[in-house]
């Protein structure tokens, strides 16, 4: 991310959080910095957060991308990320591999197969911004 925003001369605000009240404390700083977008990480809290994400985005007026679909069903602009159901689902499956006798150390490392771009429209257009049709039709799914 720091390389592509060097290459257009953009600058990457690092901001960490816990906590709900630490990603409070942060919009703080969102604001302070003036930034023009926001990428939300991976992680647990985060991705339990989406509602509160898409508030915080919406009271910057943030274009913001996070890796889950609740984020954008929320109110947010975008995510692209694996789906939480089929993460559970692959977690739901080792578990009963496991409680049947398996050993954990001689199970695969998987991972989800299929990666959704989920866009709103309604989002995008409370922020100004046009879709390009091009990222229009990547879209697995697009809230109108």
């Amino acid at each position: 991310m720091q390389a592509a925003a060097d290459a257009i001369g953009r600058k990457v605000l690092v901001l960490r959080a816990r906590t709900g009240n630490d990603i409070e404390a942060a919009s703080m700083d969102i604001e302070r910095q003036r930034a023009g977008a926001l990428a939300v990480g991976n992680s647990a809290l985060f991705n339990s957060r989406g509602d509160q994400l898409a508030t915080l985005a919406a009271r910057y007026t943030l274009p913001t991308i996070t890796p889950t679909r609740e984020f954008v069903t929320a109110g947010g602009l975008m995510s692209y990320g694996s789906s939480l159901a089929d993460n559970y689902r692959l977690t739901g499956v080792h578990v009963a591999q496991i409680l049947k006798g398996e050993k954990a150390a001689t199970l695969p490392v998987v991972q989800a197969a299929k990666v959704e771009l989920v866009l709103n429209l309604k989002t995008a257009k409370a922020l100004g911004l046009t879709v390009p049709s091009a990222l229009l039709a990547r879209a697995d799914e697009v809230i109108e």
